[in-house]
């Protein structure tokens, strides 16, 4: 297909998405799947231009990892380069979590980025890229997207970042350490106490209550209820 053919279904994605009645994530995601489904046999270097056009021009960022995550040859394409191209601009914790969680993680998961990658990040001066290093490993710990306990990998992270009080850093590393509880919780018991006097106290509290309830907050859980 053509580049003009990329602008063309950039265009009509981004018509889609604008006159959707509500606008929240299931039903961008509907969006997605149907286009995910129509270009299944496309090749990867259009599904790269196209999610660099929706990325660019109309700032779906979301919607263009997602496209590139669900399309095999296209997500096999990741590395080094292409990431850094296209988390290019993430500046909250949605961008992060995103670029993360749908990328960079599962790209990591499966050998297609080195560990010194996300290291380089994790020693980044922006607040972002540093999260995004810790978010990287939840991919590592999720069973459910065949993440299977990566504690040397994960904490290796971690403990490049022990001392960040930064609070979108420090939620990032309470996150990354919680997913990891359910795989080696002596692992995380033995790093709480190394990094005792190093680690904010939020992280502490959150992982140990993930260690003794199975929840980060069990006061709040018991006042939903």
């Amino acid at each position: 297909m053509a580049s003009t053919d990329v602008k063309k279904l950039a265009d009509d994605i981004d018509a889609e998405l604008r006159a959707l009645p509500v606008q929240n994530t299931p039903s961008a995601r509907a969006v997605r799947r149907k286009y995910s489904q129509k270009l299944k046999q496309t090749n990867a270097k259009f599904i790269l231009d196209l999610a660099r056009e929706l990325l660019l021009k109309y700032r779906h960022r979301w919607f263009a990892y997602e496209l590139i995550k669900n399309h095999k040859s296209a997500f096999q394409c990741i590395n080094a380069s292409l990431l850094e191209e296209l988390g290019r601009g993430v500046n909250s914790w949605w961008t992060v979590d995103s670029f993360a969680r749908t990328l960079s993680g599962p790209a990591w998961l499966r050998g297609q980025i080195s560990d010194k990658l996300i290291h380089t990040w994790a020693r980044s001066r922006d607040r972002w890229w540093r999260r995004t290093a810790l978010v990287s490993t939840v991919a590592l710990n999720v069973r459910s997207r065949g993440g299977y306990g990566d504690v040397f990998r994960t904490l290796a992270v971690c403990r490049l970042l022990v001392h960040d009080h930064d609070d979108m850093v420090v939620k990032a590393m309470s996150w990354a350490l919680r997913e990891l509880v359910i795989h080696n919780p002596a692992a995380i018991r033995k790093f709480l106490k190394e990094y005792d006097n190093a680690l904010a106290a939020r992280i502490k509290y959150e992982v140990r209550n993930k260690l003794r309830t199975g929840l980060k907050n069990p006061k709040q859980s018991q006042l939903r209820k």
